[in-house]
């Protein structure tokens, strides 16, 4: 097995790749493939996905610029507020993102297991020749009308096939299916799946079922948790021209989009109103060009901030200055005098661009994902300060760009926007 490896947004100039395989590879759409200078190979060129595609006898793999277990506690906050533990073994151990998933997923789900497979009790719905439970008047009128036999009931079953059992399963089974998965991993996930044999697979695709954590399932949780992330993933399967490819794929434009949204969303609601995420509108007036920011504030049907996650800016080359072009519509389409972009570190330097002629402030903001997570949990803190700051004022009024007054972030009190008695946003 040939492997090739690149990092996020990396370049590989000379890759030999049989035509099939170039086909098969380029189908996935996990790296731009170009010809290279070089008779007979092959450029590729990664952009915001990673992780491991196969294709034919060859690997590609590509390496997220930040540790392993820092983006898998991305992945994990953005589920699941209470926070993502990264300091296990297997995400410190292993070099790739698929290989770090497998060997922890495995020790969590046999440490999940080591007192049983948990069970639970699951809503049924048959036809029965005898009184099971409670009978289903109406279907059993609907369905068969004047006759006494079967009888449509419902009842609660006692079983393994519960929501978090699958979840383990279907982690599991796509594990198994992914390349790079160390051996003796494999087989521990092969275990698994043979003390899940009764349990049913969620189908690919549809939405994965919601798990009330409990006294009963703490024990699961850490592998829940993990299970949801592997599910997330973007799962490759196709036949192309003859060649297989498979892998499994993160977008970390995102993950990082995901993140941003989570943590404004806890942070903000100290300062009132909502978060939203992707709130659609238009840019037009007969409303034929729509728009749909990443993060939008509201209080009392207002706007106060809208927020932009950008993973990476584009290249100079491509589309030069794209993303202040696009916060300036949004601004204008959502009454606001300023709007941020927030960037992961080494993207883009924070700085302010006024833009001349349209009373709009875009503020730029960076934060370095490579951090610990309690920095940088505080640097996101002061991010959501800035922008609660910066959209009211002290009772609760949005302020132009210029007439903000600088002072400590509080929960704005409850005064009227519209009271009389309120006085106006003041300089200082």
């Amino acid at each position: 097995m040939k492997r090739l490896e690149l990092s996020e947004y990396g370049a590989l100039e000379a890759a030999d790749l049989s035509l099939a395989e170039v086909v098969a590879l380029a189908a996935t759409r996990a790296v731009e493939v170009a010809p290279s200078l070089e008779p007979g190979r092959w450029k590729l060129r990664a952009a915001q996905r990673v992780g491991v595609v196969q294709v034919g006898a060859t690997e590609l793999w590509v390496h997220p610029k930040v540790p392993v277990n820092r983006l898998l506690y991305l992945l994990g906050y953005a589920r699941d507020q209470r926070g993502w533990r990264d300091d296990d073994p297997g995400f410190q151990s292993m070099a790739g993102l698929v290989p770090a998933m497998a060997v922890s997923f495995a020790a969590l789900a046999q440490r999940a297991l080591a007192q049983g497979v948990l069970q639970g009790y699951q809503e049924e719905e048959q036809s029965l020749l005898v009184l099971r439970g409670r009978l289903r008047e109406g279907d059993q009128v609907r369905r068969r009308p004047g006759l006494a036999l079967p009888l449509e009931v419902r009842y609660d079953d006692f079983t393994v096939d519960i929501a978090e059992n699958r979840l383990l399963l279907s982690a599991a089974r796509r594990l198994l299916r992914l390349p790079g998965v160390p051996s003796r991993v494999r087989a521990a996930l092969l275990h698994l799946t043979t003390r899940l044999a009764d349990v049913t697979a969620l189908t690919p695709g549809d939405t994965l079922p919601a798990v009330r954590r409990s006294r009963l399932n703490d024990r699961y949780q850490p592998a829940l948790r993990l299970a949801g992330l592997i599910l997330q993933g973007h799962s490759i399967e196709m036949v192309v021209g003859g060649v297989r490819a498979s892998g499994f794929l993160f977008d970390m434009n995102r993950i990082f989009e995901d993140f941003l949204t989570a943590v404004l969303r806890e942070e903000l609601a100290a300062h009132g109103g909502v978060v939203r995420g992707q709130f659609r509108a238009a840019l037009d007036e007969a409303g034929q060009v729509p728009i749909r920011p990443d993060i939008t504030w509201w209080q009392g049907g207002r706007c106060l901030a809208v927020v932009d996650a950008k993973y990476k800016a584009l290249r100079p080359t491509e589309f030069p200055n794209t993303d202040l072009y696009q916060m300036l519509a949004y601004c204008k389409v959502l009454k606001l005098p300023r709007g941020h972009l927030v960037y992961a570190a080494g993207n883009e330097q924070p700085r302010t661009h006024a833009i001349r002629n349209a009373d709009v402030e875009v503020v730029v903001h960076a934060l370095d994902l490579a951090k610990e997570p309690s920095a940088l949990a505080h640097d996101v803190r002061q991010l959501a300060n800035e922008i609660a700051l910066a959209g009211l004022d002290p009772f609760g009024r949005r302020c132009p760009p210029s007439r903000v007054a600088p002072r400590p972030v509080a929960t704005p009190p409850h005064t009227p926007a519209s009271d009389p008695a309120a006085p106006a946003c003041t300089h200082r």
